[in-house]
């Protein structure tokens, strides 16, 4: 792809962890320039985050930060902070996490910043709802994947309470904000001011609950864990086949006799108790104890056959390792300053067929302090002074 939507995008990030960097990473990804804005000595958290570590570069770090620069500044110090605010009124986008008012005692909130360079485009991710009761609270990923719902109707029904296997609540939380300022910068093209984007961890997570939450707030039912079956369809859950697991998930009435139809259990297509998807949720456990005897008779790979031949969505489960192998494309090689090659997940996101991801690697701590500060005019022994408080020890 020659041209990608946002080259030309400038953007700094003075965010840390997962939601934030995730946001500008999207943003990187799409073509924009992006900056890191690291602390000296330690830098991001979660260049600290492991095991893993390769050579002493963390894992967790390596999957949310291609394609950016990083250089170290130290806000603590007013030359420093100069640096920071520079890179600010240079930027289109300045993407933040700090702890509520953080940003402001530095000088680099959002009505500081905006009054100075009117189109610009602030997002701000923080842990909760400003109109809310927490608002002055830090947020994490698991605090409020357990305060906001998403726990307690995730894990066997039978068993506690039990987070995601991923930071779900940072990640929808990054994408929330990448649209957020995707559409304030439509506005910055038509002339209009630019907006202070702003996302809760929070109000994320509310909103990934989805049917669960309009199952609450419509119907009045209090949801309910249950494992990996569906609240509302059935047969939607996975089921041990004689050598691994299948995920089955029937979505119609159709579909669910073509399934039994090819499964030798026309029976149950034509059981009063079967016939639709609201009488299968009624009696679902006598439904899945049957499904579950005859499942477990057959191979992951037969099943799969059976499938496709009637048309049936589902799947087999599979490891990480397995869900890479199957689709080795899905992945983005990376020239690492230190590491050599390594691999990140592809961007998602297709555009005429392509899918444009950063190539630019995560970069080491610090590694472009030199070249960003330069771009800025700082020359000579200012240049010298910033780089030695850059290159300070944790």
């Amino acid at each position: 792809m020659d041209a990608l939507p946002l080259a030309g995008l400038r953007v700094l990030d003075l965010s840390r962890v997962l939601a934030g960097p995730y946001c500008s990473m999207v943003l990187a990804d799409l073509g924009a320039e992006v900056i890191k804005l690291e602390r000296p000595g330690g830098g991001d958290p979660t260049r600290a985050w492991g095991p893993p570590f390769v050579d002493g570069e963390s894992t967790y770090f390596l999957c949310i930060n291609r394609g950016k620069r990083s250089a170290t500044v130290d806000l603590a110090d007013p030359a420093g902070l100069q640096v920071a605010r520079r890179l600010a009124l240079r930027a289109d986008v300045v993407v933040e996490n700090f702890l509520p008012g953080g940003a402001e005692r530095l000088g680099l909130g959002a009505e500081e910043l905006r009054a100075a360079r009117p189109d610009l485009v602030y997002c701000s991710l923080v842990g909760y709802p400003p109109d809310g009761p927490d608002g002055a609270r830090p947020g994490f990923d698991f605090a409020i994947q357990g305060e906001a719902g998403i726990m307690s109707i995730t894990g066997d029904p039978a068993g506690d309470p039990m987070k995601v296997g991923v930071a779900v609540t940072d990640i929808t939380a990054g994408m929330f904000a990448t649209i957020g300022v995707l559409a304030a910068l439509r506005e910055v093209a038509l002339g209009l001011p630019g907006r202070h984007v702003r996302v809760s961890l929070f109000d994320a997570q509310l909103a990934w609950l989805a049917n669960r939450a309009s199952d609450y707030l419509v119907a009045g039912e209090i949801p309910e864990r249950l494992g990996n079956a569906h609240p509302a369809i059935v047969p939607y859950e996975s089921f041990r086949a004689s050598d691994g697991h299948v995920v089955l998930a029937v979505g119609t009435d159709g579909q669910f006799r073509r399934f039994c139809t090819e499964a030798g259990l026309e029976r149950l297509a034509d059981d009063p108790r079967f016939l639709t998807n609201p009488d299968r949720v009624h009696n679902r456990t006598a439904l899945i104890a049957l499904l579950a005897d005859a499942i477990a008779l057959r191979s992951v790979g037969e099943w799969l056959a059976a499938f496709e031949r009637s048309g049936v969505p589902g799947g087999p489960v599979r490891t990480i390792p397995e869900a890479f192998a199957h689709l080795p494309q899905a992945t983005v090689l990376h020239d690492h300053a230190l590491l050599g090659e390594i691999r990140t997940v592809r961007s998602p996101i297709a555009l005429d067929g392509e899918q444009p991801t950063a190539v630019a690697p995560p970069p080491l701590l610090g590694q472009h302090t030199a070249e960003v500060l330069g771009e800025l005019g700082y020359e000579g022994a200012e240049l010298s002074a910033l780089l030695a408080g850059a290159c300070r020890p944790a």
